[in-house]
Formats: C-alpha cells, structure tokens, sequence
C-alpha cells in the first residue's frame, strides 16, 4: 500500500527556491531599484529579438532602426527581398541568416492571421502564447520568452548569457545546466509579477559585479545568498 498524506519533496524543493528567488529580488530592487516596463508592439520586438541573436544591444539598436527607416512597414518588410533586409541588418551580425527568418517569421503572422500582428497572444495562456510563436521559424524558447515578457506582459522568464551564469553561481540550478534547462526549471519558481524586474537587475549585476571573469564577490550584495560566494575564500 502507498503512504498516503507527508509533504512532497518536489513541491518543497520549488518552493524553497522561490523564497530563494525572492530574497536576492528584494536585494537586487534596493541596489538598482525598479526597472519601468517597456510598452513594444509584440512584433517589433519579435523581430528586434531575432536581430539580437549573437550580438550586442548597441548593434541590435542599430540594425533595428536602419531596417524601419528604410521600411517603415511591416508588409515591406515581409516583401522586400532578404539581400536588402540583410543590408539594412548588417550592423547585428549574421544578418544573411538573420534576414530569410525575419521575412520567413512575418510572412507566417500573415497567413495565420490575415495582418502582421500578434496582439490577439495576450488573450491566450502563456503554454499557448508560447507553443504559438515557436511555431515561426527562428523562434525558440529565449526569443518567445522575450517576446512573451517584454512586449506582452506574460509571466515568462528569459535566461539569457548573464541571467544563466548568476542562476548557476547563486545555487538555483545545476552547475551544468543549460540555458533552456535553466529556464524550464526558474520560469515555474518566479514569485508573482518580479519576472522582468529580476530579468533586467540579474542582467545589470552581471554586467557590473558577477562577471563572466573575475566577479567582484567581495563587493556583492548577493554573497552570503550565492553558494559561489560563500565558497570564494576572499
């Protein structure tokens, strides 16, 4: 006979790593305080998202803002051909590769949806919202997450370079987990409505103070809540 009734060690784990999550939230909103929530059109960070990939914010700015002034509409966009989208992208990097997905990515909002727009996701589900956009091509989990949280105010979790690096020194995954097993297991663990607060603040630290190479651990708000840094012998 199973044993009924006890507590379960999977829902303790989780909750355990929420409080966790909380306490370096509260710690990280006192040190850079509240970032304000962007208001973009899911479709313009869809496909600044896809510029974005393997590049820096600068190029990514850039390449956006060439590409929209030399074709202010979507639609140009989707019919211009992708030599001159990659022209006009060149600044973000891989911008041949980048440019057949960004026309390949709108092309399919079309024909779903008779216009490029992607308004009608925040009536769906998150699971849904999600499963829809990684249907278009070039969209995996990091860029539907972005996309979800940012222009649509889903409780998604991105994890990109800076935000997997300190879940991993700070204890909450895996030392060897991967980016989208990182993800998978924080996204379900966030505390209510700190999704793109901690987003942004995780990656502010990691510019600033947890770097990829030689982390300032003796000058860190977060130490005595790191595993990393409370085995750093200073």
């Amino acid at each position: 006979m199973p044993k009924t009734g006890g507590s379960n060690p999977n829902k303790a784990a989780a909750r355990r790593l929420t409080e966790r999550i909380a306490a370096v939230d509260a710690r990280l909103r006192a040190l850079y305080g509240a970032p304000r929530r962007p208001h973009a059109d899911p479709v313009a960070e869809l496909v600044a998202t896809i510029l974005s990939q393997s590049t820096t914010d600068v190029q990514t700015a850039r390449s956006f803002e060439r590409l929209r002034q030399r074709f202010p509409e979507w639609a140009q966009v989707r019919d211009a051909p992708s030599a001159a989208i990659a022209r006009e992208s060149r600044s973000s990097g891989l911008s041949r590769q980048k440019a057949p997905r960004i026309k390949r990515a709108l092309a399919a909002i079309t024909r779903e949806r008779g216009a490029i727009e992607l308004d009608f996701l925040r009536r769906m589900t998150l699971d849904a919202a999600r499963a829809w956009l990684m249907r278009l091509d070039g969209v995996g989990p990091k860029t539907a997450a972005i996309v979800l949280l940012f222009a649509l105010g889903k409780p998604a979790f991105p994890v990109d370079t800076h935000v997997h690096r300190l879940a991993r020194r700070l204890g909450w995954v895996a030392p060897r987990a991967s980016a989208a097993q990182s993800a998978r297991a924080l996204e379900p663990c966030m505390p209510p409505r700190v999704h793109y607060r901690l987003h942004i603040n995780l990656i502010r630290h990691g510019k600033t103070v947890c770097r990829a190479a030689r982390p300032l651990c003796e000058a860190c708000t977060l130490r005595d809540l790191c595993a990393t840094g409370r085995a750093k012998r200073l």
